[in-house]
């Protein structure tokens, strides 16, 4: 075997990215604090087609050297916007019709593996605070909480590492219906 060069990898230029069709799925950051988490779901949004990212609070916005340390131009790519509620994005996204899905462990979650995907509606995925976690009021406002199931001696994984999960989980079950 041999390592593939970039030029061989065939990525699409920025352009053809903006132009190419995305998955109904947005991200919504609610409170996040660390940049190079921001700049990482980003790199991840960006490798599955998410259509928007949604910063939220005191998440970051781009540019920040920081953010695109881990994003690795992703910020150019993926189309993001801020708003300092989350409340008010959620609102917003269920005025649009998308089913808001919080990345949280709570009372009767779903269970990443056995969350289904309806091709025919749109999703927010929304991951938060990296200690807090999502707030109980976006809890409160969700339609599902997914929890991505956990073997260890450890509760929670780094938020990048929960949207690399997600977001791949997500689109290989839309992908391959």
């Amino acid at each position: 075997m041999r390592k593939l060069r970039n030029i061989e990898l065939k990525r699409k230029t920025v352009d053809e990215f903006k132009k190419s069709d995305k998955l109904p799925f947005v991200v919504v950051l609610d409170n996040i604090r660390s940049l190079n988490n921001i700049g990482s779901v980003f790199r991840t949004s960006d490798a599955f087609l998410i259509n928007h990212i949604y910063l939220c609070g005191i998440t970051a916005t781009p540019p920040h050297k920081e953010i695109h340390k881990t994003a690795l131009g992703a910020t150019e790519s993926v189309d993001w916007s801020y708003a300092e509620s989350t409340e008010e994005i959620i609102n917003k996204l269920k005025q649009q019709d998308y089913i808001i899905v919080s990345i949280e462990q709570v009372e009767n979650s779903v269970m990443l593996n056995d969350f289904n995907i309806d091709k025919n509606k749109k999703y927010a995925f929304i991951f938060g605070h990296e200690v807090k976690g999502v707030q109980q009021k976006i809890v409160d406002m969700s339609d599902f909480c997914v929890e991505i199931p956990q073997y260890g001696t450890k509760h929670s994984l780094n938020i990048s590492v929960s949207a690399g999960v997600v977001l791949w989980e997500i689109f290989r079950k839309y992908s391959s219906k």
